[in-house]
């Protein structure tokens, strides 16, 4: 677990080594689903602070890496090959960090299939859904069961 003051830090360090300069600033967001963003009409990189809840600083710096190359290779490169060769040069490994969404645990909508796969949504879901780990299309033997639960508050 990483404390937002040092990720705060890390943040200031890694804009002053490579964004000197900029005019870019850094905040932490509610994101729950993605682990960080680049905004360039904002000039601001930010972080999920349920990320910076619940992993080590390393994985909190790559984050920041990742976006910091997308500043410095500008908005047009995506992920391609000059937005790589960007993250390649300052630090970036350029693998994911993720296999699953930030904040599943504060999702109040938990859905199983029968074959006991987990879904978490933060909306009740309006419409019947199948699983999709068992099918690539709407399926009722997949078909995914939901419940409400109680979730702890928000990071």
């Amino acid at each position: 677990m990483t404390d937002a003051e040092d990720v705060a830090r890390l943040a200031a360090e890694l804009f002053a080594a490579h964004l000197p300069g900029g005019g870019w600033r850094f905040a932490l967001d509610n994101a729950r689903r993605r682990a960080g963003a680049c905004d360039y009409a904002r000039r601001r990189i930010t972080v999920s602070r349920h990320l910076v809840a619940g992993a080590p600083l390393e994985e909190v710096r790559q984050v920041l890496l990742h976006e910091v190359a997308h500043a410095l290779a500008g908005s047009g490169a995506a992920h391609g090959p000059r937005w790589q060769a960007v993250g390649r040069r300052i630090g970036y490994t350029g693998r994911r960090l993720h296999d699953r969404a930030i904040a599943d645990d504060q999702a109040p909508w938990v859905g199983s299939c029968p074959a006991g796969h987990e879904h978490y949504r933060f909306r009740r879901p309006s419409a019947p859904l199948s699983c999709g780990v068992c099918t690539r299309r709407f399926s009722s033997a997949a078909l995914i069961t939901w419940r409400r639960r109680e979730v702890g508050a928000a990071v």
